[in-house]
């Protein structure tokens, strides 16, 4: 009877502890949710040389741990500058609720291969810098529109806008010692708004000084080919002209290691402009072996295909770039 009654006790202890052991578990384990909505006023100052753009917004934040304080903590990851113009909190209720109205300088990458037939995505996250994501997760605010649909971006049209929410890692413990291994995760709330440039009025303005250059040089063929110095004259100046002309391109573009449609379009350019130059020279060498008729043929022939060949390579590489492929 002894015996049972202490095996009794034991189980009973046992469940006690366990019981006990898992609650406190779970409570340790489940971070709290803050929900978060945004709604975009504003996007301007796009620079492509500094890789940054400026967005106005409102932010507001719903969440009942009080030791958040997303006045304080508030951690934009991309910002250059996060300037804050406007802020309200209410505690009254249950729930503490915080809206903000921000203005983020933020810093970003730009895929300019395709440049001006360009597409951007334009990346927006938010963090709280003391609370990792073991006490602390986002949850978007789905309800009503995510920006202003009467803004407009001068020269861009707005294409998808995604949120999302989740956890971010960085390899590091922040210099905290209970961590065993250089790992954390921070809850964060992210939003993605695609881009597409409104690329044609832009493209012209960019390449009618490339284009005319070219056909300046092109004009060489329907010049005498003994007029040496009018045929040179016109090429070369024609050749530095192109060059100058992607210099001051390249200027308001970031740098680049991949061959973009402005360096494509350039090179071609070039190319076809020496093109013309040896054939100046050749049908230079016809004249002088007095085969002025098979000089006149030369050019005919050199003419039709350079302009061709020119017209077609152009149109392949801008339907590229247009499709994206």
């Amino acid at each position: 009877m002894k015996k049972n009654t202490i095996l009794k006790i034991r189980s009973f202890l046992i469940f006690f502890a366990l019981y006990f052991s898992s609650t406190a578990f779970a409570t340790e384990t489940a971070p709290d949710t803050v929900y978060t909505g945004i709604y975009i006023t504003s996007i301007h100052d796009i620079d492509f040389k500094q890789k940054e753009y400026t967005v106005n917004l409102w932010l507001w934040l719903t969440y009942k741990n009080r030791d958040f304080d997303f006045l304080q903590n508030l951690e934009v990851p991309q910002a250059k500058t996060v300037t804050k113009s406007y802020s309200t909190l209410d505690t009254s209720g249950e729930h503490i609720y915080i809206l903000m109205k921000l203005q983020c300088v933020m810093k970003d990458s730009w895929k300019i291969d395709n440049f001006p037939f360009d597409s951007q995505k334009l990346r927006f996250a938010i963090e709280n810098s003391q609370f990792d994501s073991h006490s602390l997760v986002f949850s978007a605010d789905t309800m009503g529109k995510h920006y202003d649909p009467k803004f407009t971006l001068n020269g861009w049209d707005i294409g998808r806008f995604n949120i999302k929410t989740g956890t971010k890692a960085y390899e590091t413990a922040f210099g905290d010692p209970e961590l065993s291994k250089p790992h954390s995760e921070y809850g964060t709330f992210k939003v993605t708004m695609e881009l597409t440039r409104k690329a044609m009025g832009l493209f012209w303005k960019m390449f009618i000084g490339m284009y005319l250059a070219f056909f300046i040089a092109f004009v060489c063929f329907f010049i005498h080919a003994e007029s040496v110095e009018s045929r040179f004259g016109l090429s070369v100046g024609s050749l530095f002209a192109v060059v100058g002309n992607k210099y001051v391109i390249d200027s308001s573009l970031p740098e680049s290691t991949t061959f973009t449609l402005v360096n494509s379009l350039h090179g071609l350019t070039l190319l076809f402009i020496f093109g013309i130059i040896v054939s100046n020279i050749y049908a230079l060498h016809l004249i002088k072996r007095e085969e002025i008729k098979t000089a006149k043929r030369f050019d005919n022939i050199a003419w039709n295909v350079c302009l061709t060949a020119y017209v077609l390579l152009n149109s392949y590489f801008i339907y590229v770039a247009i499709t994206g492929r």
